[in-house]
């Protein structure tokens, strides 16, 4: 517990810091490496920042190096971070972005949270420990699929995987006749704790995106939704497809994206 609260306390003195330095307006960047370059102005500091603190909590734990890491070690232990889950909301002037922080043990998740400062939301979890939002747990929210709001987002390097962007494509259109709303709400680990919470019925994505996945999963698996790809198959860090869902819906997705080739 004292591991998970100095976490937690960093976590949140990082996002003081990128709140203090957030715009509502766009940032003035005309190319990608011009938004970049921005970007890495407001996210170095930040990343050592919170770089610091975790070391000074798990001396002994390594630090995963790319936050948009597709695959992560499976020995060891590693804290997998995101000071600016978000980055593309963040330097549009947008709200829904989080700092994220996971210690990973032999490629298993073992403490995550996730923290939206605009959303008032701090999700943290541990194996067993069940999941919190604002240190009340939490559960799914049981509905029928015709009133599931769905979320769905894509790796940032995506583009790189033609496969993950076809699937895309196609799972988009499997999924939206069958439910309430299909959206996009920002960072993919805020979205996927939000399935645990109920706010969300379902999550899905196509592509390897363990580094943003690993904070939610545990989230959303430890309040009580089911965390697979798929295909049904559990989920874990070198997976290339990802669901979360309430239970009662977890088979009903599954169903819709095996229409996806």
């Amino acid at each position: 517990m004292e591991l998970l609260a100095g976490t937690v306390d960093a976590v949140r003195e990082v996002a003081a810091q990128l709140v203090a330095r957030h715009r509502d307006e766009p940032a003035r960047a005309v190319t990608l490496a011009e938004a970049a370059e921005v970007f890495d102005a407001l996210d170095g500091p930040a990343s050592a920042l919170l770089r610091g603190r975790l070391t000074a909590l798990r001396p002994g734990a390594r630090w995963l190096e790319d936050e948009l890491a597709a695959r992560v070690p499976a020995d060891g232990e590693w804290w997998v971070c995101d000071a600016t889950d978000g980055a593309v909301q963040y330097l549009h002037g947008l709200p829904h972005w989080a700092v994220t922080a996971t210690l990973v043990r032999d490629g298993e998740p073992v403490l995550a949270v996730v923290h939206a400062p605009y959303l008032d939301a701090t999700y943290t979890a541990e194996p067993g420990g069940g999941a919190r939002l604002n240190g009340r747990g939490v559960r799914p929210q049981r509905r029928e699929l015709a009133a599931a709001v769905a979320a769905t987002a894509q790796p940032p390097l995506v583009g790189q995987d033609p496969v993950a962007v076809r699937r895309a494509g196609e799972s988009l259109g499997a999924v939206l006749p069958w439910v309430l709303a299909v959206r996009n709400l920002g960072p993919t680990a805020v979205q996927v704790a939000q399935v645990g919470s109920g706010h969300l019925s379902l999550f899905w994505e196509y592509g390897s995106d363990a580094g943003n996945l690993l904070p939610g999963a545990l989230v959303a698996r430890e309040a009580g939704a089911l965390v697979t790809d798929a295909a049904g198959a559990p989920w874990t860090a070198s997976s290339s497809s990802f669901v979360a869902a309430a239970p009662s819906l977890h088979q009903d997705l599954l169903a819709l994206l095996r229409e996806v080739s």
